[in-house]
């Protein structure tokens, strides 16, 4: 879908600043003196062997620690920017700065069925749908897995090869997929090889990211995910990496401790890649989320949330690092009130914040276990009021409107028929695809209709009508010959009974 000339990706942000310079330098203080003292426990041989020799060690605990020096080091050396390239060149984004860009994401296990409240698995086709819409929706610049493939986790091998096909044959738009075997890598890098037309096509180019959580809270390593880390760093794949303790649970309950624990995690990731690969593409990810300490359940929605997680953009420039976010995540069940503030609250305190990558942002549900396609495109109107807000209010001897303000009043004294009202209409002002701006006599008149009503109805006009064909014909054969695909082409074309074409 085209977007409107009011709001484009990358919009600078920064403006927004919860953590004061002394604030920042304290949690980074704290942080480095984490990895220096009390260090990571869980370490691998593998990254025994990296972190050995280049400075780190073990102290009296067992735990692996590295020395703040090394720490800076590597930091100061590593990438401060990602290309993640469009297969549509026009759709690249580079992350890093303060540029802000607005991502999918969040592996809920369950899609919530359009029209109801249902909660069900989710399977490689709801995947490949959501990616269709992430394609589609003009406000989302980066693809990211929302949903698990549940119909097809029996082999890691299967998955793996399954949804980074899906997420190629539905999207030109950057993506990423998680995984969770390092033996996984080399045939996903082949795939998309193959796509591109031949080996080593991918690393060339890369227009996927290895979404991976390498870090079990508090400071240990996962032993399976930091494997997949370090496999796609060995092959210098790009990384969207994080970590995510939940404060009050495994992580303190005073949120700037939390902040920098969550810190030294992602700085450990950070180290790790670039012990491996020095300068290869890697985002730093401290999600930190919230415990509600009533009940211990994880809480996406809260105000602590929304200032943790734009605490976490500032923290990434400080270390001059490409950063990723979570916002987006509502606690609320539906898409009601509550999903509207919590989400809204959220994205915009990231975004405003300067936060580089902005994840988890459109369609997540039930804090993070289920996902929605209507909510999807009711969120991506509240992404695009955000980009609005990034962009600001441009000021000069033009805008400023000294003789517009002057020949109005001496003459017609309204502004609707100016000249440059009508010049700016779709310029300075962004409109929104499904919220109701209409008179309460019209929407009455309409038969009063309900905000949900009108997202289903742009779901199945969206899905049962936007199938790319970004594949050609004879590399998906080659595709489904040397691969199990499971993905039905008679579902990847209109007229199925899944989405029947809009009248």
């Amino acid at each position: 879908m085209q977007r409107s000339a009011a709001v484009r990706p990358g919009l600078p942000g920064g403006a927004y600043a919860p953590l004061s310079p002394r604030d920042l330098e304290r949690i980074a203080d704290t942080a480095l003196a984490i990895l220096a003292g009390i260090g990571l426990s869980a370490v691998t041989d593998e990254i025994r062997e990296y972190a050995l020799a280049r400075g780190g060690h073990f102290n009296e605990h067992g735990r692996l620690c590295f020395p703040r020096a090394l720490v800076e080091d590597i930091v100061a050396q590593a990438a401060a920017e990602i290309v993640y390239h469009g297969r549509d060149p026009a759709r690249t984004i580079r992350s890093g700065g303060n540029r802000v860009y607005f991502a999918t994401s969040g592996e809920a296990v369950r899609f919530v069925e359009p029209g109801t409240t249902r909660y069900r698995p989710s399977t490689l086709l709801d995947l490949y749908d959501f990616f269709r819409m992430g394609d589609y929706l003009e406000h989302i610049d980066f693809c990211g897995q929302q949903v698990v493939a549940t119909d097809i986790c029996e082999d890691a091998l299967l998955h793996s090869v399954n949804i980074a096909y899906a997420g190629a044959a539905a999207t030109t738009k950057p993506f990423s997929i998680s995984l969770a075997d390092p033996a996984t890598v080399a045939a996903v890098e082949s795939l998309w090889d193959t796509l591109l037309g031949g080996e080593g096509s991918f690393r060339r180019a890369p227009f996927a990211a290895i979404g991976v959580c390498p870090i079990v809270s508090p400071l240990r390593f996962g032993p399976d995910t930091s494997a997949v880390l370090c496999e796609a760093a060995r092959r210098g794949l790009p990384v969207s990496a994080c970590s995510a303790p939940q404060a009050g649970a495994t992580a303190p309950a005073a949120l700037a401790g939390a902040l920098a624990q969550c810190t030294a995690e992602a700085l450990a990731i950070v180290v790790l890649v670039n012990l491996i690969n020095p300068g290869g593409p890697v985002d730093f990810g401290p999600w930190t989320f919230v415990s509600d300490l009533r009940t211990g359940a994880f809480t996406g929605g809260g105000g602590e949330e929304a200032v943790l997680q734009a605490a976490a953009g500032q923290i990434a420039r400080h270390f001059g690092l490409p950063g990723v976010v979570a916002a987006g995540m509502t606690d609320s069940k539906r898409p009601d009130y509550q999903a509207g503030y919590e989400k809204g609250m959220t994205i915009a305190l990231s975004a405003l914040s300067g936060s580089n990558m902005i994840c988890e942002c459109a369609g997540m549900m039930g804090s993070l276990m289920g996902c929605s396609l209507e909510a999807m495109v009711l969120d991506n109107d509240l992404i695009g009021a955000v980009q609005r807000s990034l962009r600001g209010i441009e000021v000069n001897d033009e805008t400023l409107s000294y003789e517009v303000i002057e020949r109005t009043v001496l003459g017609p004294n309204h502004y609707l028929g100016a000249a440059q009202t009508l010049s700016l209409m779709q310029t300075e002002y962004l409109y929104p695809r499904l919220g109701d701006r209409s008179s309460l006599a019209d929407w009455e008149y309409r038969g009063s209709p309900d905000l949900l009503e009108g997202a289903g109805a742009r779901v199945r006009q969206i899905l049962g009508s936007h199938y790319p064909a970004y594949i050609a014909q004879d590399t998906d054969a080659a595709l489904r010959d040397r691969f199990d695909i499971r993905l039905p082409v008679a579902q990847m074309r209109a007229g199925n009974e899944r989405w029947p074409a809009a009248g």
